[in-house]
């Protein structure tokens, strides 16, 4: 059985290939909707979301020409509006005016969820001041995906957005979350990631880490280590490709007590049993916080005791 599907809101767009859910005639209701688009790959899109941008007045976006390939992708034409920080300050005032008048309004991002690093939260806040209703469609976020993928503690969590450009500023700013019992999560830029990392050893300890690069994407990669072993791995190979989250974990909420001299070396003999020193050492030292090149001694030295 076929049949015709249902035309959207006057002022909004439409489908072109048919319901892109199950009761797209109730279309979007009258106020701002942050809607999350993929991150990677195009298919990561709720049915809600997708009718609420076939139906809206207008779909405000950072880049119209990213946004209307993702509409196209799902048979969607819309009237696409520019709004990115440069030009937020002009356009907000003819969206605050649409959405007084009883329309609706999609902010996305270019990919993941809106206001995460960018400038949409001051569009919320002239929204709210105004009266008008903000609702959202949740979905894709590269920095909590980053997170669940690091092993990493997930349930307390500080999200930092982009570090500064520059070293000192970078370290000023790392160094007040040394102390923050919960797992770091940042964005990053490839060409300064290696430096970054190095600032982030160097300013929070040996920690252990996860960086991951082009979430959902064809080239997904995550990499897992220390801060030290991964800044000098970024160091080596040069400034990776598509777009970086960086997770570290956070500061313990209380000292883990001292250790012996027998008992380091009773848990170096077991990291050795399944590894090099090398690792041995690396490894205690991001759990105990002890220098690596002390450890590397200490497990170098069993190694030999136990082949004289």
């Amino acid at each position: 059985m076929t049949g015709k599907a249902p035309a959207a809101p006057a002022g909004g767009g439409q489908t072109t290939k048919g319901a892109p859910a199950s009761k797209p005639e109730a279309g979007a209701e009258p106020g701002l909707w942050l809607v999350a688009t993929p991150i990677g790959n195009l298919d990561d899109i709720s049915a809600r979301a997708l009718t609420v941008l076939a139906s809206v007045d207008r779909i405000a976006c950072e880049d119209t020409r990213r946004t209307g390939r993702l509409l196209a992708r799902h048979g969607i034409t819309g009237r696409l509006v520019s709004y990115h920080e440069h030009n937020a300050a002009r356009v907000r005032p003819t969206l605050i005016r649409l959405l007084r008048g009883g329309g609706a309004v999609a902010l996305v991002a270019d990919a993941g969820t809106p206001l995460i690093s960018d400038p949409g939260y001051k569009l919320v806040r002239a929204t709210l001041d105004a009266g008008v209703r903000v609702t959202g469609c949740p979905g894709p976020s590269a920095p909590l995906l980053a997170l669940i993928l690091s092993g990493l503690p997930t349930d307390r969590f500080y999200f930092g957005g982009f570090l500064p450009a520059r070293a000192g500023a970078r370290r000023r700013a790392l160094a007040p979350l040394a102390s923050l019992d919960a797992t770091l999560v940042f964005l990053e830029s490839p060409r300064r990631l290696a430096a970054s990392l190095g600032d982030m050893a160097a300013t929070l300890g040996p920690r252990p880490a996860a960086v991951a690069r082009e979430l959902t994407k064809r080239y997904e990669e995550l990499r897992r280590g220390s801060l030290a072993s991964l800044a000098d791995h970024y160091g080596a190979a040069g400034a990776p490709k598509g777009e970086i989250v960086v997770v570290i974990e956070g500061a313990r909420a209380a000292a883990a007590p001292a250790l012996s001299d027998a008992e380091i070396d009773g848990r170096l003999a077991g990291l050795l049993a399944t590894g090099t020193v090398r690792d041995a050492a690396a490894q205690l030292s991001a759990e105990t916080g002890r220098p690596r090149r002390a450890l590397y001694a200490r497990a170098l030295a069993l190694v030999r005791s136990r082949e004289a």
